[in-house]
C-alpha cells in the first residue's frame, strides 16, 4: 500500500442457507461479483442441510475466492446459522444478508457510510418507506396474509420501542443504531417466505422478555 493509498476496509457478510433453491445462486452470484471501492468483501455462507437442493448449490462455491463455506449438520433456525457464521467473521464491518433477494444489494453503499464515517457504531436497514407507508409486505396472491403479517410487524415494534427503545440487545450497552430506508421486495408464503404466523410470534415474545431482562 503506498503512502496515499486508502487503507481498505473489510467486510464481513454472514448468509445463512435453508431451502432457498430458487434464489440462492443468483444471490450468491451477485454477492461474489459486488464490488465497492475502497472495501473488500468475505463471503460467510451457512448452510444448514437444506431438503431441496441448496446445500449442492452452496458447495458449489467451495474453493472461491472470499468466500467460506459452512456445512451445518442439521437446521437449527436462523438464529443459530446466523452465530455460526459470525463466530467466523473476522471483518471491520459484519453484515448479515438473506439467500432471497428480499434485500437489494445496492443498499450496501449507504448501510456502510455511516460506519466508516463513525457516524454509528451499527445501522438498521428499514424496510418502510421514507414516505411512512405502513405495509411493507404486499402479496399480491396472499393479501389477508399481508394485512396479518404487517398488523404483527408494527405491534411487535411498539413493544420492543416501549420495553427498550429501540430493537436489539447492544443497545442495553449504550450503542444507538442509525436507521436506513432500504429497497425491500417481499416474499409471500407461496413463494417461500419461511415466517410462521402463529410459532414465530411466540419467539418474538420470548426473545423480547430474555433480552430485556438478563444480564448483559
Amino acid at each position: 500500500m503506498g503512502l496515499n493509498s486508502t487503507p481498505v476496509v473489510t467486510v464481513s457478510v454472514v448468509i445463512p442457507v435453508y431451502n432457498e433453491m430458487a434464489t440462492a445462486r443468483q444471490a450468491l452470484d451477485a454477492l461474489v461479483a459486488k464490488e465497492i471501492p475502497g472495501y473488500s468483501f468475505h463471503l460467510i455462507v451457512v448452510e444448514s442441510n437444506s431438503t431441496d437442493g441448496s446445500r449442492e448449490v452452496v458447495q458449489s462455491y467451495q474453493g472461491v475466492p472470499k468466500v467460506t463455506v459452512i456445512l451445518e449438520d442439521k437446521p437449527r433456525g436462523k438464529g443459530h446459522a446466523v452465530r455460526t457464521g459470525l463466530a467466523e467473521a473476522k471483518g471491520d464491518i459484519i453484515m448479515i444478508q438473506d439467500a432471497d433477494l428480499e434485500y437489494d444489494l445496492g443498499d450496501y453503499e449507504k448501510l456502510l457510510a455511516p460506519i466508516v464515517a463513525r457516524k454509528a457504531d451499527f445501522v438498521l436497514g428499514s424496510r418502510h418507506s421514507e414516505d411512512g407507508g405502513w405495509a411493507i409486505r404486499k402479496f399480491t396472491d396472499q393479501k389477508l396474509h399481508a394485512v396479518i403479517l404487517n398488523m404483527a410487524h408494527w405491534t411487535f415494534t411498539f413493544m420492543i420501542n416501549a420495553s427498550l427503545g429501540v430493537w436489539i440487545k447492544l443497545v442495553r450497552k449504550g450503542y444507538r443504531p442509525i436507521e436506513i430506508p432500504v429497497s425491500y421486495t417481499s416474499r409471500s408464503f407461496k413463494a417461500g417466505k419461511k415466517v410462521s404466523m402463529f410459532r414465530d410470534p411466540i419467539t418474538w415474545v420470548w426473545a423480547l422478555a430474555k433480552y430485556r431482562f438478563q444480564p448483559l
